[in-house]
């Protein structure tokens, strides 16, 4: 028996759900610790179902000054300088194409566990643009030690669990030199309404599964700003840990915004689809910002908050 199936599942409407079933949520019914195991599936299965996700929901929010979380992480590469870059759980890819359409002096390695996702990313990039690498963030073997210049990491750290080994492995591949910055979740109260969100999503989902949010995903010393930055200091105790907040928006038709915003959350992939129908309702008049009238479709807006991570070593 093997752990992982495979699934011929591709760019399936993110929010176009069957109940989405792993061991980690068989757990959760049972009232049991899901272990490391089973959130590797829980993760796999969602990524298998519903390859490309991430890029779809996160690409669309953008900050005051335009930015996308994709660009806010990339500004930490130097745009004219030949350094070595890791995007570790690259996804489907949007940063390295961020990245090579920036500086193509650039030596782009990415990894994810997932090969549906790196499937897509092979079909963005250039060819031989990019080293491509299957494999956990917890074992990057295939990466000599003090070979990259600058880690980076998009919304992923916060789904990884335990988190200690990913850290060590990302101090080992780094430069003496070398920089480390992550997007990951912001304070929630940062954000007008994501609160809010947050509380409606989870209650529909605990009404399926009541110990989701008692066990989320991860390691939530990375969900706050404190705790965070105090983890990474066990890892790099030499360096610079600085934690920056920012929000990022979208605004739209509302029922588009609501169908995007739910997909921020990997707790709504397991609603089943009449039950995820009726918390979609919810969250587009939660969301909306302007009245239905007989010529327009009624406007919504979502907010979200992010941190970027940044550890720079002392420069002596």
């Amino acid at each position: 028996m093997t752990l992982f199936s495979k699934s011929s599942k591709k760019n399936k409407n993110i929010n176009d759900q069957s109940g989405l079933k792993s061991f980690w949520t068989d757990s959760l019914a049972r009232n049991q610790q899901p272990d490391g195991t089973a959130l590797l599936d829980h993760l796999r299965t969602v990524h298998q179902e519903h390859t490309g996700f991430t890029e779809a929901c996160a690409s669309t929010c953008r900050d005051e000054a335009g930015r996308n979380s994709y660009e806010w992480l990339a500004e930490i590469v130097p745009e004219n300088e030949s350094v070595s870059v890791l995007d570790l759980a690259c996804g489907s890819g949007p940063l390295l194409k961020i990245l090579i359409d920036r500086n193509k002096k650039l030596q782009l390695k990415g990894v994810d566990m997932c090969p549906e996702e790196l499937a897509l990313a092979k079909a963005r990039l250039p060819d031989d643009a990019v080293d491509l690498i299957e494999s956990k963030a917890q074992d990057l073997t295939s990466i000599n030690d003090s070979s990259i210049d600058i880690v980076l990491c998009h919304w992923a750290l916060t789904l990884m669990d335990p988190i200690a080994p990913v850290l060590n492995e990302v101090r080992r591949v780094l430069t003496a030199n070398g920089r480390f910055a992550a997007l990951v979740d912001g304070p929630m109260n940062a954000a007008p309404g994501y609160i809010d969100v947050h509380d409606l999503i989870y209650g529909y989902v605990q009404d399926e599964l009541p110990g989701y949010g008692e066990i989320d995903l991860g390691d939530p010393r990375i969900r706050g700003t404190d705790s965070l930055s105090s983890l990474v200091r066990e890892t790099f105790p030499e360096a610079n840990v600085t934690v920056e907040t920012s929000v990022v928006s979208m605004e739209g038709p509302v029922t588009k915004i609501a169908e995007t915003a739910a997909g921020f959350f990997y707790a709504a992939f397991i609603l089943p689809p009449e039950i995820h129908k009726k918390m979609l309702s919810k969250l587009s008049n939660l969301l909306a910002i302007s009245k239905e009238n007989l010529n327009a479709e009624r406007q919504g807006r979502f907010a979200m908050p992010i941190n970027r991570l940044l550890v720079v070593p002392h420069l002596k």
